[in-house]
């Protein structure tokens, strides 16, 4: 039986973006080494490996963002039980613009998303800090 989507990857990043602040890589570059806001990293270890990283950046891969934003959870991280703006990117901007609005929803404040990731921050000549090699 072939499964019927109804509601699409488009239509959820539409209500994602809809619903949450969204940055350009200058206002993203603003807020860079600000003491009161927190870049979370949602790309996996593979992807920070080959591009890179953004100085600073806390690393939490999309799948644990949950869990680790959550203080009743047995994986909570206290990088998210601070007072602080919460800015999630990813290499293009979906996965954040869902994780902004994940992070949102279950009360984290405030959040926001750089438009086009870790991507545009880098071609926009943002800071970087090399990628190690990929292990074989």
């Amino acid at each position: 039986m072939t499964q019927t989507i109804t509601k699409g990857y488009k239509v959820l990043l539409a209500e994602a973006n809809a619903a949450i602040r969204t940055l350009t890589v200058a206002e993203a570059q603003a807020l860079h080494g600000r003491e009161d806001v927190l870049f979370v990293d949602l790309r996996d270890p593979r992807e920070r490996e080959r591009e890179g990283r953004i100085p600073g950046a806390f690393s939490c891969t999309r799948g644990m963002l949950e869990f680790w934003i959550d203080p009743e959870s047995p994986y909570a991280k206290p990088e998210f039980q601070q007072d602080r703006t919460f800015v999630f990117f990813c290499a293009g901007g979906w996965r954040s613009a869902l994780a902004a609005k994940t992070a949102q929803d279950m009360g984290l404040k405030p959040v926001a998303h750089i438009e086009g990731g870790y991507g545009a921050w880098k071609k926009a000549g943002g800071p970087v800090t090399e990628g190690a090699p990929a292990k074989a």
